[in-house]
């Protein structure tokens, strides 16, 4: 989830334990919001890979101990009980863990215990409507509603908020047990992908045979059934040492799968899919996209160029379109 559905689920889960205490209130969507605090630590997260984002501070360990320290700090600059403090920090960053955890980027809630994961896959890691509906509610709670309209008003956009959440989560979660009790009579599917829409979601399979990836996919809307695919993409694991211009289709994608996995963490982390076109000037350009990191119709991706004259392929990572398929 985006920091700002962090925050906003966590102050409203807070404003339903304690009710309106403003100082409370406070530390409770800053808990939310400080697991993503591990950011800061990115030039320390190569040499102690705990530290990476989604690391130990996205962990009940993290964010207990968070809770303490904040729940000692915090009477000292707002008067309040150190166990509400503590209750409303650990809460909150609760509160951030499971959302995260209900996502497709998993999160490790046993750290430093276990590494074992949390992934749902029941939503998007950022989904445009939350962050629109989140920014909204801040701009509305804290910036026309603030001492400027009854204190009812107040009360009824947050029951509104709450009421919108609770069901969004609902349906999200119901539409993912759907689709993966589904999956198997669809075709040989193994994984269930979320998309910006909770009534269309997608359906994969990988396959690793002969140092080959295979990956297919189709697109299943809840009640319409398979409405796109499937689509297959394969490539290389390893580069395979060729040379030249690719001969075909085929042979530009498998031999840009694995430059394009050493380019991205994103694709090796994700589902993805691949195309490959002839370029105008006879060269080849192959592009593999996240299937799961997408926002206005485009994907992290990387695309990688043959040159028509068999000079050394280009690498470049950035958010692209796809052209033949959409996800």
């Amino acid at each position: 989830m985006d920091l700002f559905t962090h925050v906003l689920v966590a102050y409203l889960v807070t404003f339903g334990i304690v009710g309106f205490r403003p100082e409370y209130l406070a530390a409770g969507a800053l808990g939310g919001g400080l697991p993503d605090a591990d950011a800061l630590f990115f030039p320390l997260a190569r040499r102690f890979p705990i530290l990476r984002h989604h690391g130990i501070t996205h962990s009940l360990f993290g964010v207990t101990l968070v809770a303490g320290v904040g729940a000692l700090v915090a009477p000292l600059l707002a008067p309040g009980s150190v166990a509400i403090y503590f209750l409303v920090l650990e809460v909150g960053g609760l509160c951030h863990i499971a959302q995260d955890g209900f996502t497709h980027f998993s999160v490790p809630p046993l750290l430093p215990f276990s590494d074992r994961r949390l992934e749902l896959d029941a939503d998007r890691a950022i989904n445009l409507v939350t962050l629109v509906v989140s920014v909204a509610s801040f701009y509305l709670l804290l910036g026309v509603e603030r001492n400027r309209l009854p204190f009812s008003v107040y009360l009824a956009t947050v029951y509104l908020l709450m009421a919108f959440f609770a069901a969004y989560f609902a349906v999200r979660l119901a539409g993912r047990i759907r689709v993966g009790q589904r999956k198997r009579a669809l075709g040989d599917f193994d994984h269930v992908a979320p998309t910006t829409n909770p009534f269309a979601w997608l359906v994969l399979s990988e396959r690793v045979a002969g140092g080959r990836q295979r990956t297919t996919w189709a697109r299943y809307v809840l009640g319409r059934g398979l409405v796109a695919g499937p689509y297959v993409a394969e490539g290389l694991l390893e580069p395979s040492g060729s040379v030249g211009l690719p001969a075909s289709e085929e042979e530009a994608l498998a031999r840009a799968y694995p430059l394009a996995r050493r380019a991205s963490g994103v694709l090796d982390s994700t589902f993805h899919f691949g195309e490959a076109f002839r370029d105008p000037g006879g060269g080849w350009t192959a592009v593999w996209y996240s299937l799961e990191f997408t926002m206005f119709g485009r994907a992290a991706g990387v695309r990688v160029r043959f040159p028509a004259d068999g000079a050394p392929a280009t690498v470049r990572r950035a958010f692209y379109r796809p052209v033949r398929t959409s996800g």
